[in-house]
């Protein structure tokens, strides 16, 4: 129980501060709340935002839940998980984690009207493309070997594959 509740706080902790940071502090840092006219276009606009960031923050939430309970582990790389999560979005796209803090993002940017929010999230998802690159999958080549080099060879990067792998 001790072990549970000591995972959930350091999976607490990274969600705050990292994602909670970048989805959710600088987005609302940079996108400017003016008050609109019920039934106008903006309105029409701040109501359609509420899809893509409830989708953005359910995939977190739901590939945070697979990485504790599954996999043992945070997001956080030096705290990563002990099993290869291959199960649940994990089995359609290798960083669906990613790809749910571009969608909150893109909900703000939505939500504001905010050029500048859409710069971000490009910005971001140069970033995050990057690091997956540069420092995750080479990381996680060592850490899970061949089982991890089949799960690439089966499932995209960044877009679904037409036959999604099987999940462990």
């Amino acid at each position: 129980m001790r072990s549970a509740l000591l995972l959930f706080a350091k999976n607490l902790r990274f969600t705050v501060l990292i994602p909670g940071t970048v989805a959710v502090y600088i987005p609302l840092s940079i996108g400017f709340a003016r008050p609109v006219a019920p039934g106008s276009s903006e309105m029409v606009l701040r109501v359609l935002s509420l899809v893509p960031l409830a989708v953005g923050a359910s995939v977190y939430l739901w590939c945070l839940w697979d990485f504790a309970t599954f996999g043992r582990g945070t997001p956080a790389p030096i705290d990563a998980p002990k099993r290869l999560v291959v199960r649940g979005l994990y089995r359609y796209v290798r960083n669906p984690m990613y790809v749910g803090v571009l969608l909150a993002i893109l909900g703000w940017a939505l939500r504001f009207s905010s050029l500048w929010l859409l710069l971000y999230a490009a910005g971001i998802g140069l970033m995050f493309h990057g690091f997956v690159v540069a420092y995750e999958e080479p990381a996680l080549r060592r850490l899970f070997g061949g089982d991890y080099a089949a799960y690439c060879s089966r499932v995209g990067r960044w877009v679904p594959r037409l036959r999604p792998g099987r999940g462990a």
